[in-house]
């Protein structure tokens, strides 16, 4: 069974994530280092999350459709993305199982991946704020 029951919630956790980081001037600028827009692809259920990282121009992040373009497209099922906002998953072992599926330039996403640890400890404790401590076990 799923950890997210809808893309509403995908949209509340993993979304979240990503919009709060933009309350974070320190961590987006840091972000803003891949210099690129990236987009997640997110099954069962299905949602989409869209993140503007570009170094010229303002952080965005728009969570369903957009009208950004993405460079960088990673696609997975949320269950995979919310094992690695955890760190219980790994994006190397991901792409190597077909867990996860990268399209675009791949020195983005290597930049991208080492940043992430930085969002880790933040997502358990948004889990933690929103009454969701029965995602935390994995």
């Amino acid at each position: 069974m799923p950890y997210f029951k809808d893309e509403h919630e995908v949209y509340e956790q993993l979304g979240r994530l990503f919009t709060e980081l933009l309350a974070d001037e320190e961590l987006t600028a840091r972000f803003r280092t891949a210099d690129a827009i990236v987009q997640f692809r997110y099954r069962d259920p299905d949602a989409v999350v869209t993140a503007r990282l570009l170094a010229a121009e303002e952080a965005r992040v728009d969570l369903g459709p957009t009208e950004l373009e993405p460079e960088l497209v990673l696609t997975m099922d949320a269950d995979v993305a919310h094992r690695f906002w955890l760190g219980k998953q790994s994006i190397r072992m991901g792409l190597l199982r077909g867990q996860i599926k990268a399209q675009g330039p791949t020195g983005k996403l290597l930049k991208l991946a080492p940043l992430a640890e930085g969002l880790r400890a933040r997502y358990r404790a948004q889990l933690e704020a929103a009454g969701r401590a029965d995602l935390l076990d994995v």
